[in-house]
């Protein structure tokens, strides 16, 4: 649980950081209103996931089923947008992670 948890901060401190700063600096297909709002998804998902994990409550499984989900989507779309590969990383290996969890 400790490994998932740790993906989930990281994941969280990945896209926001890379939304507020890489992204909107880049512009174009980076700030694209889907993209843009599924990166910050992604990022309070993982946030919420940890969360849960955190305080010991047993729903923890379904906020990690939820956090691999819009993980994944997330990795495809920064993959899309390119030059998000820090992105990309962070989210399938947190998405793998909350899949372990969610099981």
């Amino acid at each position: 649980m400790t490994r998932c948890i740790d993906a989930c901060l990281s994941c969280y401190k990945t896209c926001t950081s890379m939304a507020m700063n890489h992204c909107l600096e880049m512009g174009c297909k980076h700030v694209e209103p889907k993209h843009f709002s599924l990166m910050m998804a992604c990022a309070e998902m993982c946030r919420t996931s940890a969360h849960f994990m955190l305080i010991g409550t047993p729903h923890h499984k379904h906020t990690c089923r939820k956090c691999a989900e819009i993980c994944a989507e997330c990795a495809a779309d920064c993959e899309r947008v390119g030059n998000m590969d820090e992105c990309v990383v962070t989210c399938r290996a947190c998405a793998e992670s909350c899949r372990k969890m969610a099981a």
